[in-house]
């Protein structure tokens, strides 16, 4: 059993590399292109909630901070992740676009001051994706153990691109399910949910 949980760690380890290559080679153009399609795709399939939790874009992920500039005008907080511990769920700090941000042990770009919120549904960047709503990330587990610990759990929605469309991620045990998928081809509840 232990070697089969080895093999599972490298392939993934190698799919991630893999997926950020096939977003690296994007063009400026297409990658601007394609997040404005989510951000529409967004808009149009998600109410603005009271808190969004969302990721900063990093790696070519998609860029869909203009849903949270909509969002914000009805009414929402936005909010960014942050790592308060290692193996532990993250925390949520509002941001706006006046909000001190530096960059954290892993360069994403994290608010360093403000009173913690809780968000009702979260923004996922989607690493590698399959249609059974599993999300493939950097191999850190936050997000999985995000979902895991928020009670009552937000509403989790994956945003990437169709290059990053996998046939199976290979889900393990701590995996979490989405409830929807956004890519620019469109708005997808994954298959089972």
């Amino acid at each position: 059993m232990t070697e089969l949980f080895e093999d599972n760690t490298g392939w993934r380890r190698a799919l991630r590399r893999e997926m950020q290559m096939r977003r690296a080679g994007l063009s400026a153009d297409a990658h601007a292109a394609r997040s404005a399609q989510i951000v529409e795709h967004l808009l149009r399939l998600l109410t603005p909630p009271a808190i969004a939790g969302f990721c900063w874009p990093i790696k070519h992920e998609p860029d869909v901070r203009q849903v949270l500039e909509h969002w914000t005008k009805a009414g929402c907080v936005a909010a960014l992740p942050v790592v308060t511990a290692e193996a532990t769920p993250l925390a949520f700090r509002p941001w706006s676009s006046e909000t001190r941000l530096e960059e954290d042990r892993y360069g994403i770009p994290t608010p360093v001051d403000g009173e913690f919120v809780t968000p009702d549904l979260l923004l996922l960047p989607l690493n590698g994706f399959d249609a059974a709503g599993y999300r493939l990330g950097y191999g850190g587990g936050y997000f999985d153990r995000t979902l895991a610990a928020l009670s009552p759990r937000p509403l989790a929605v994956g945003v990437g691109f169709e290059i990053n469309r996998l046939d199976s991620i290979r889900p393990e045990v701590h995996d979490q399910r989405l409830d929807w998928i956004v890519t620019e081809a469109g708005a997808f509840k994954p298959v089972g949910v």
